[in-house]
């Protein structure tokens, strides 16, 4: 066909387009406000964009969507989903130019131009993914866990809280003589009452290094091992002076090698058992060095350190693991300090009267994070939950007080309707994710968190059709440096796929040779055979910004749980971020829900950048000999906390023969806190 053909192919498609679209051209009009064909032009454009979007092709919705605007410019919904398109791509400054755009073009006080401002201030502060009191951040209460209300009695006395990564907690009632699991709003999942003759005044709960609980019993005078679900197995002691005997055991600790402390408080001592419950050694006795315990009452392990804290010494000792005294970690500024336990970054999270602490091991400087009630709450324990929340355990108040950061009170959720899939409208389906501020996942939401609505109503039929949180499957991508400094590297490529094989029980969506144009290996052909790779692909030109790009877009799709595996020598070249910046792909991987760890061969060492993407989506920098082996952290991907959710819900609006663009909103409540989005969709042509 000449040139000539070609054109007039064109102008005929355009006619026919114009001809048979006519009926959309006046909504067009009314929704762009524009006067020609450019109006219809744009909201084509804009049709494809969204759903391009949907389908995780963020290149081609963007382009879509700077078409449109090239039809019709400066319209604020145009600019909100390019902005929605360049955040899932990583360029998170450019997502921010467009929604600051459309914000200017609605009115000052519009919902829209809030919560875009909302999100605005949001991507901007994030920071970690790391569940750690921060500094200079204040906690105040958001909200309890009552062990009563009126003349029901839902449990006494709590003593001690054990979070779960499923957002629930174990909470261990004294009182009452049992273990109450409730869910993040509160609600009583589970109770367990331990053996035929029950529990006998419970006090500290710990999670051994198997899965495998252990729970001091006060008045029973020993410990019992309970499975991962609670349920009773055996004893550890008895009552009594003699060695593994205790008098009132109260606190427990787990150090990294399984060794179980016991705190008994009867006797004035520490009891040591090895991971099965065998006696070891007991210490904290008066010496010419430490003038003994008075009353000790909380304990952590760590890093070959022991401390224990006095409430009536008002101080925290430090012992080895051995049971040799070596000082005083704090002296002054504690007024009773009771429950130990090691926050993420390093630091002691410490229960004291009605006041939680934060207490550098290593300076040995205070913090108060907090205050709980007043000066007559007695706060016998606090951990940090999986939510970033801190949960305390209020013995005289009989409840749990759930404590939030104050930023995270005054910034809300920070909610996400990531995809919305109408092919069954009006059956409508959405994906949300729920984070806080600092892109740390919300686990343990149910459907009565949920609220969607259509033009400010409540859908009909909301149903809550799964979370990101309950699910065990998991996908991953590996990415395989394919460079100078791996060629003679080959071995430690097969035997990294090997213990990767061995130890996910997911999906590999891939295998990419990060050479100078990446590729991806026919897994087909053997696990040896995709660890090599082409001979011909070594070079000293491997691209690992594009290698990586690859490996992640193809687990866009796939399952929640997802992670890139890097493996690798450690340095990287000299083109690995030609294309694509260190801080665009961070921010692909974590806006996408992507895990990034990265395998170290031989004796190499972590590149920073390596260091800062593991840093930036909670993962891993591991060498493939380190004693512990890679197996626990690649088991770890289908365990990962995951706050995304999938609701369903029965649309009402009119479709205009699948031309209108229908809009979706949904709120997310927890407790004193929530977040909203809105966002739209297309229906199916008719």
């Amino acid at each position: 066909m000449n040139r000539f053909g070609i054109i007039r192919r064109y102008v005929l498609q355009a006619v026919c387009r114009c001809f048979f679209l006519a009926p959309a051209f006046l909504a067009a009009q009314q929704q762009y406000g524009g006067t020609d064909i450019n109006a219809l032009y744009a909201q084509e454009e804009f049709r494809v964009g969204v759903q391009a979007y949907n389908r995780f092709s963020f290149n081609e919705a963007i382009l879509s969507f700077e078409r449109a605007l090239s039809f019709s410019p400066g319209k604020p919904l145009v600019l909100d989903w390019l902005g929605r398109a360049y955040y899932r791509s990583g360029l998170e400054e450019t997502a921010i130019r467009q929604w600051r755009s459309a914000v200017a073009e609605y009115p000052p006080a519009a919902g829209e131009a809030l919560l875009l401002n909302s999100r605005i201030e949001t991507v901007r502060n994030r920071r970690s993914l790391l569940p750690i009191a921060e500094d200079g951040v204040r906690y105040v209460e958001s909200g309890r866990y009552p062990g009563k209300s009126n003349d029901m009695v839902y449990y006494r006395h709590p003593t001690a809280v054990l979070p779960l990564e499923d957002g629930s907690a174990w909470i261990v009632a004294y009182g009452s003589n049992e273990l109450v699991r409730v869910d993040v709003n509160g609600v009583i999942r589970q109770r367990q009452r331990g053996p035929l003759n029950g529990f006998d005044r419970p006090y500290d709960l710990v999670r051994g290094n198997d899965g495998r609980m252990f729970l001091s019993e006060y008045r029973g005078g020993r410990v019992s091992a309970l499975n991962s679900n609670g349920d009773w197995q055996y004893y550890i002691g008895s009552k009594g002076n003699g060695d593994g005997q205790f008098v009132g055991p109260q606190n427990l600790a787990v150090d990294e090698a399984g060794y179980l402390y016991v705190v008994d408080y009867g006797n004035r001592r520490v009891s040591k058992f090895d991971p099965d419950g065998a006696f070891i050694l007991s210490f904290g006795f008066k010496s010419a060095e430490f003038q003994g315990f008075l009353s000790p009452t909380g304990i952590a392990a760590k890093d070959g350190r022991v401390y224990v804290a006095d409430g009536a010494a008002r101080q925290i000792a430090i012992f080895d693991g051995n049971g040799t005294y070596l000082g005083i970690l704090v002296k002054t500024g504690l007024t009773g300090p009771e429950s130990l336990r090691f926050l993420s970054d390093g630091r002691l999270l410490v229960a004291d009267t009605n006041r939680i602490m934060a207490i550098d091991v290593n300076s040995a400087v205070i913090r108060e994070l907090g205050v709980a009630g007043n000066s007559g709450v007695r706060i016998v324990s606090a951990e940090i939950d999986r939510n970033g929340n801190i949960m305390a355990a209020n013995f005289q108040g009989d409840e749990v007080s759930v404590m939030t950061r104050f930023t995270d009170m005054a910034s809300g959720l920070f909610v996400q309707i990531d995809r919305v899939i109408s092919e069954r409208f009006p059956l409508i389906t959405v994906e949300i994710s729920v984070e806080d501020r600092l892109r740390r996942p919300i686990v343990g939401l149910d459907s009565g968190n949920f609220l969607l609505s259509e033009k400010g109503r409540a859908v009909l039929e909301q149903n809550f059709l799964g979370a990101g949180y309950r699910s065990e499957s998991a996908d991953i991508a590996i990415l395989m440096e394919r460079s100078g400094n791996t060629v003679a590297l080959q071995e430690d490529l097969v035997r990294a796929m090997r213990d990767i094989a061995d130890n996910f029980s997911g999906s590999v969506v891939s295998l990419v040779s990060a050479g100078e144009q990446p590729v991806k290996e026919r897994l087909a052909n053997g696990v040896s055979v995709a660890a090599r790779g082409n001979a011909g692909a070594y070079t000293p030109r491997w691209r690992f910004d594009l290698g990586l790009r690859l490996a992640a877009t193809d687990l866009l799709a796939g399952e929640k749980k997802r992670a890139v595996l890097f493996v690798g020598a450690g340095s990287l070249g000299e083109l690995s971020f030609e294309q694509y910046s260190l801080a665009e792909l961070g921010a692909y991987l974590a806006n996408n829900g992507i895990v990034f760890h990265a395998i170290i061969l031989g004796d190499g060492l972590a590149d920073e950048k390596i260091r800062y993407l593991c840093g930036q989506t909670g993962g891993e920098v591991m060498s493939l000999y380190r004693p512990s082996g890679i197996g626990g952290t690649v088991r770890s991907i289908a365990s990962r906390p995951s706050g995304s959710y999938i609701l369903s819900y029965r649309s009402q609006l009119p479709t205009d023969f699948g031309r209108a663009y229908l809009p979706v909103e949904a709120e997310v409540y927890l407790m004193e806190r929530s977040g909203r989005d809105s966002i739209g969709y297309y229906p199916p042509l008719e």
